[in-house]
Order: structure tokens, then C-alpha cells, then sequence
């Protein structure tokens, strides 16, 4: 019997699967190339329509340009954000519009980083890395016991307040048993601040614990998640209160 020859495919089961949506055609192949040198897998499209097609919840990560056709990429992430299957898929915009106005847009809209046009590659490479760290943490790598800390949301039992309830083990958060469709870290500030009601937290103490090392966060991420956090959780958004020169707490 002759000698066989044998194949052997090695498959990276933490390999992140990134969506590019951009109209430039060479851009979406820049931020391609480069990104699948980083070990990524990469699909591209070139309209909110066509990416809209290709099953967007199974992206670990929507890369999404504003300015599209019929359907803009703050259109795009509106409807994303509505939907069950796509509702905590990280988008960072990548986009010429920088304006205040435009930032603040987009992470009302639920975007969880925002670059300006014209970018460096090595900007973009970093800020994909610290949105999927945070979203997306691999189970390979090997992690501390959690320290003891005073004022850490409690992550295995429920929290309560009336109607609204936040179950820490399922990550999911109701009202009146119907549920809320928070981001993570939407879900991670209400746990916070539910866990320790009437206790003030700083903007400072909010980002350290819930974006923890990233340090491409902006100060005002803090308070645009707030104001969409008050908004998702209707009634009860009230609560939320804004203690003038010192931060936030959820108020029983």
C-alpha cells in the first residue's frame, strides 16, 4: 500500500469574525487586508443593504461608514439595534462626519467607538482590539480570581427594584417580564448602579469599572450611555439621578 499523504486543517476557534461596511471599495479592502493580517475574518460590503443581507448577527464586530446610499450606517445601526439577533453586535463607525453632533449620535445609537476619516491604520487595528476585548473576551486566555471590591455589582443572583428586574447570570435585564434590550455595557451600569442603590458614583469610578483599562474611552461615553440607559428602561429611567458635580445613582 503506498504512502498516504495527509492534510491537516488547523481551525482558530477564537478567531473573530469582523464586517466591514463602507461604499469605498478600496477602503473596505485596506481595512481587509489589514485586519485578516491580524488574524481576523473579514466579509465585506459595500451598502447598508447588501451587509443587512449577510446575517450581520453572527459578527463579532460591525466596522460601519455613515454616509451610504439610501440607508445610512446611523440608519443601519438604528435597525440593528432593534433587532433580538443583532442588538449587542459592537459597532465602531468609521466615518468624515466628526462633528460633536455626529459622535454623540452615534453612541446614542448604541456605537461603541467612533473614528473620523482620514484614519491610521494602527489607530483603527487598536480601537477593533479594545471593543472586542471588551465585548468579547476569549475564554483561552487564563484570568485572575475577581478581587473584593466595596461597590462591584453582585454577578450571581437577581436585582430588583418594583417591576424591573436584572438577572446577573443571564445577563439579561426586564420590566414587567419583558426584555430590555440593553448593550453590555448598558447591562453592566445598571447592575452597578442597582446594586447599590442611593450610593453616587463618579464619572471616573463608572469608566473604571465598566470600560476598566481602555484608555480610548471618552470622558462623555459615561453620559452618553446614561441618557440611553434612562431612555431603555422607560419608567424607571427617573431613578437614574444625576448628582451635579459628582455622578450618578440609582435612587430606590
Amino acid at each position: 500500500m503506498s504512502e498516504a499523504n495527509h492534510y491537516y486543517i488547523y481551525i482558530n476557534m477564537n478567531e473573530k469574525r469582523i464586517l466591514v461596511v463602507d461604499d469605498e471599495e478600496d477602503l473596505c479592502e485596506i481595512l481587509k487586508f489589514n485586519l485578516e493580517m491580524e488574524g481576523y475574518d473579514v466579509d465585506t460590503a459595500n451598502s447598508a443593504e447588501e451587509a443587512l443581507s449577510m446575517e450581520p448577527g453572527k459578527y463579532d464586530l460591525i466596522l460601519l461608514d455613515v454616509m451610504m446610499g439610501e440607508i445610512s450606517g446611523f440608519r443601519m445601526a438604528s435597525m440593528l439595534k432593534k433587532q433580538p439577533d443583532t442588538a449587542t453586535v459592537p459597532i465602531i463607525f468609521i466615518t468624515a462626519r466628526d462633528t460633536e453632533n455626529d459622535t454623540v449620535t452615534g453612541f446614542n445609537l448604541g456605537a461603541d467607538d467612533y473614528i473620523p476619516k482620514p484614519f491610521a491604520i494602527r489607530e483603527v487595528l487598536a480601537r477593533v482590539k479594545a471593543v472586542l476585548r471588551r465585548t468579547n473576551p476569549t475564554t483561552s486566555q487564563p484570568t485572575e480570581p475577581p478581587k473584593e471590591e466595596p461597590h462591584k455589582a453582585p454577578t450571581s443572583h437577581l436585582l430588583t427594584y418594583e417591576t424591573l428586574v436584572l438577572n446577573a447570570e443571564l445577563k439579561q435585564a426586564t420590566i414587567d417580564g419583558e426584555p430590555i434590550a440593553l448593550t453590555k455595557k448598558e447591562l453592566k451600569i445598571l447592575t452597578l448602579l442597582l446594586a447599590h442603590p442611593n450610593h453616587v458614583f463618579s464619572r471616573e469610578e463608572i469608566l473604571e469599572q465598566i470600560w476598566e483599562n481602555d484608555v480610548l474611552v471618552l470622558d462623555r461615553t459615561v453620559d452618553v450611555n446614561i441618557t440611553r440607559l434612562r431612555k431603555k428602561i422607560g419608567e424607571y429611567g427617573k431613578c437614574i439621578i444625576t448628582r451635579q458635580g459628582y455622578g450618578y445613582c440609582f435612587r430606590g
